[in-house]
Order: C-alpha cells, then structure tokens, then sequence
C-alpha cells in the first residue's frame, strides 16, 4: 500500500482538484480495506466497496481501491452519506466506514489558526486518528451470483422496449418481464 500523501497526489489526478472529501475518501479506502484482511486493494481480486454518496469521496475511493463499477467491484446507494462498506468476498468480512460528523467541529477546534473552513478540514482529515474521523463497524452483505464481477449471469429482453437488462435487474408484472424504466421506475422522460 502507499502512503497517505502518495495516494493523495493519485487522487488529485484523477479527480482534478484536492479537498476535504478527498481526503475523507483516501482515508476510508486505506482503512476498509484492512479492516477485512485485505493489505493491498489493487492487487485484490476479493474487494468490492459499496459507495454511499457520488461526490469526491467516490472518486478517492475508486483511486486508493482500484475498484470500478465497469469491473462490478464498486457499488452505488445514493443514500447521500459519507460512508462505504468493504467486503472481502473471500472470507464474506465487511466494515461499514462511516465519515463522522464531529470531525468538522473538531477540525474548526484544532486548527482554529488556519484561514479557511476547507483549510481547517484539510489539514485534521490528513492527520486525526482513524478513531476520530470515522465510525467502523462490522456488517454482514449478502451478495448473490448476479452481483459478483464476471460475465453477466442472465440477460432478458424488456417486453416493452426491447432493451436488454443484466443479472436479474428485471422486474416481473403480470406475467411480462420488464425493464425497471417501463416498470415505472424511470429516471428521464421520452
């Protein structure tokens, strides 16, 4: 694994700029990771990561793991929280890293000094303790066949659209198989 600063100029990279949430992300992928026995992310074919919010911490996380949601490794719940859960498909261990909110507070305390809310938060996320940053606790996911990195398990045709859905994404009405946007479940509109 690298250290804190080399995967923060990594992570700078590849999202373009360095703040907070960055360092949050860095941090949490650093941790997880060996929090279910796993040394190196990169080198890991056992990780998946479920990513809780699709802001900068995202994009750290994808950095530091390596994992993708093209590779089926990293998963998406837009619950809007700082958190993601590491599981080690190997042994079936899983942390959820929770960023805590009493971070902030305690960055404005200790580095009063400093000019700016973003400057006060940058500098205590690069050096708190894990202790004071985050919330870890053990979490069991179940994870079937279809959500495992691979080749798609089963592939069907929306009876209404026509469009091909992946690993059971279908949903069943009235005896039709349906993808989840003429089920109702859509995001845009034609």
């Amino acid at each position: 694994m690298k250290t804190l600063e080399e995967y923060l100029i990594e992570a700078e990279y590849n999202h373009g700029h360095m703040c907070p949430g960055q360092i949050l992300g860095v941090r949490m992928a650093m941790t997880g990771p060996r929090a279910v026995g796993i040394e190196d992310p990169k080198a890991s074919r056992e990780l998946i990561v479920f990513v809780e919010i699709d802001r900068c911490a995202a994009d750290a996380i994808n950095t530091v793991t390596g994992c993708r949601l093209g590779k089926r490794t990293l998963k998406f719940r837009d619950f809007g929280k700082l958190a993601a859960t590491f599981v080690n498909t190997k042994t079936t261990e899983a942390v959820r890293v929770v960023a805590l909110e009493s971070s902030r507070n305690l960055a404005a305390e200790l580095y009063a000094h400093l000019e700016t809310k973003k400057a006060r938060q940058m500098a205590a996320y690069k050096e708190l303790p894990d202790d004071k940053l985050f919330s870890i606790e053990k979490v069991r996911v179940t994870l079937n066949d279809r959500d495992l990195p691979g080749r798609p398990r089963t592939r069907v045709a929306c009876e209404v659209c026509g469009e091909g859905v992946n690993d059971g994404r279908e949903v069943r009405h009235d005896g039709r198989i349906l993808c989840r946007a003429c089920a109702g479940d859509r995001y845009y509109e034609i």
